[in-house]
């Protein structure tokens, strides 16, 4: 798997930024009978009679979008507007009944089997209503907050403050840490709760004041006690569960030595090329197939979706 098909990457649509603040235009696009609107429930899609995540146009997406607590643009995949729809308010039989549905699934589960913009998609609407949902307060005074921008703005009702909430993205870093001489190796953490041999690249939530590479350097020494140089930038995947941003990256190592933390990581050490390969193909594995960081691994050990190159 190249870089381009990291999971929930591939967002097809036009979010339409120019438009969606016009709550006239956003409610026409609502009511056409070729929009398409995504429900979700609880942060879980619904999955129609066929087993695929319903998709509902017509009467049928109308019904949807007023039951639903919370409807929001995603944007315009040609001339069609497609919405996500909250149906959190209602128990889970009732969601299935509005929609048609057979059942909820995560999001994550499916994605592996999914169209690579299907799952952008339905890891999207994910986010946005979990934002909406969980911003229904202003943070500032406590008021409620009103959606505005098609669900992209919520805000404050309290004409002496209105203060504009805009979605919240939580940066994080995961980093793939080369030794720094022959022969090539990485290195991989066993965290605690981890299975006797489910071990994985590093990663950590970006603080205030910090650069990218900054962290990457705080993380790897505060939880493994390895010193970094040289940091390199390989990609970023949005990762809205619920408001990540997964930012990788390949780092140097200065030593070989390695001291970890003991709250974060119960132990880490180097694996050659050859042992990441084996532990990818017929081992272990390399994480969350859906993950930046199984890409890290499987590019690094110079691996195509877990196959071995030719040649």
């Amino acid at each position: 798997m190249g870089y381009e098909g990291l999971a929930y990457t591939a967002t097809p649509y036009d979010r339409a930024p120019d438009r969606r603040g016009d709550p006239r235009w956003t409610a026409h696009q609502l009511a056409r009978d070729d929009t398409q609107v995504v429900p979700m429930w609880r942060d879980r899609c619904l999955l129609s009679v066929g087993g695929a995540p319903a998709a509902l146009t017509g009467t049928a997406g109308r019904a949807a979008a007023e039951a639903a607590e919370q409807v929001a643009l995603l944007g315009l995949e040609g001339a069609r507007a497609v919405f996500a729809a909250d149906l959190s308010r209602l128990d889970e039989a009732e969601a299935l009944r509005v929609t048609g549905a057979r059942a909820t699934a995560d999001i994550r589960g499916l994605a592996a089997a999914l169209p690579s913009a299907q799952a952008a998609t339905l890891a999207y609407a994910r986010g946005v209503l979990y934002w909406n949902r969980n911003q229904r307060f202003c943070g500032s005074c406590g008021a409620s907050t009103v959606v505005r921008g098609g669900g992209h703005i919520r805000v404050c009702s309290d004409a002496g403050c209105a203060r504009e909430h805009f979605p919240r993205i939580e940066p994080a870093i995961i980093v793939l840490v080369e030794a720094p001489g022959p022969p090539a190796r990485c290195l991989l953490a066993r965290h605690h709760g981890a299975g006797p041999d489910r071990f994985s690249l590093l990663a950590g939530f970006v603080e205030i004041g910090e650069s990218l590479e900054g962290t990457v350097r705080r993380e790897v020494a505060e939880e493994a006690g390895v010193a970094v140089g040289t940091v390199t930038y390989r990609g970023s995947q949005g990762w809205p569960f619920p408001a990540g941003l997964m930012v990788g990256f390949v780092a140097r190592a200065l030593d070989d030595r390695i001291d970890v933390d003991g709250r974060e990581l119960q132990e880490a050490r180097w694996f050659t090329r050859d042992e990441l390969v084996r532990r990818i193909v017929a081992g272990p594995g390399s994480g969350p197939p859906d993950s930046i960081g199984g890409w890290l691994m499987r590019s690094w050990a110079g691996l195509d979706d877990g196959e071995a190159p030719a040649g």
